[in-house]
């Protein structure tokens, strides 16, 4: 039986996963289901990303500033009406309202557009710290259970609850890390890119302000609506 020689299958590798995940006992289901939200979320936040960078049109932000250089805002919407860019498309909706207020157009679309790489990031988040703890609990059950068959007296005939619990124990805390250690190199990439998305869109911002302001100073800007 596994019971009594788990301590030797696992330095064996004598233990099958299904093995592991039954002496591991009641805490690996929910386990189980942290790990299931956590590959879920990385899955989907891997496919925004890789679609995300398919959609990137650096030439057309490019040539959208120039436009604004030259003065014509209607050339710049013109440029970036049709681009899936998300820097282009900040800079579409905020000239689009400029005649409102150009700067909190900017503020909104860039915080609507940035929205998109922070999803997933807390329940990603909330998952590698869970995971963990999910692990110590199920030590503190499993030590709890080897103690109670300690002091029955008996070592003998609670062998097999003896090493079970401590079994129970050992699975738990291996599990709680290994899920958060795995979890964490996701996560890592998953915040650099998102702060490499928020540095695009101030380095937008100030390029955009500096060539507003130098429209100011020279030519009026073409702001006849087509």
């Amino acid at each position: 039986m596994i019971t009594a020689n788990l301590p030797l299958a696992l330095l064996l590798g004598d233990a099958t996963p299904m093995e592991l995940f039954i002496k591991g006992e009641w805490i690996m289901w929910p386990m189980a289901l942290v790990s299931f939200v956590m590959i879920t979320v990385v899955i989907e936040r891997i496919i925004f990303i890789v679609r995300e960078n398919g959609t990137r049109e650096p030439e057309v932000v490019e040539k959208m500033l120039e436009a604004v250089e030259r003065r014509d805002i209607e050339g710049a919407l013109a440029i970036g009406g049709k681009s899936k860019d998300f820097i282009a498309k900040i800079l579409v909706y905020s000239l689009s309202n400029r005649e409102y207020s150009l700067s909190n157009a900017f503020v909104r679309a860039a915080g609507q557009e940035l929205s998109r790489f922070t999803q997933g990031l807390a329940t990603l988040d909330t998952c590698i710290t869970a995971a963990p703890l999910l692990g110590l609990l199920g030590t503190v059950t499993g030590m709890m259970r080897t103690f109670g068959a300690l002091g029955g007296g008996d070592i003998g005939a609670a062998a097999g609850t003896i090493t079970g619990g401590v079994a129970e124990a050992l699975i738990a805390t291996a599990a709680g890390l290994a899920v958060a250690v795995i979890g964490l190199f996701p996560y890592n990439y998953l915040n650099a890119r998102e702060l490499q998305a928020k540095q695009e869109v101030a380095d937008a911002s100030h390029a955009l302000e500096i060539l507003l302001k130098k429209g100011e100073t020279n030519a009026p800007f073409n702001l006849k609506k087509s």
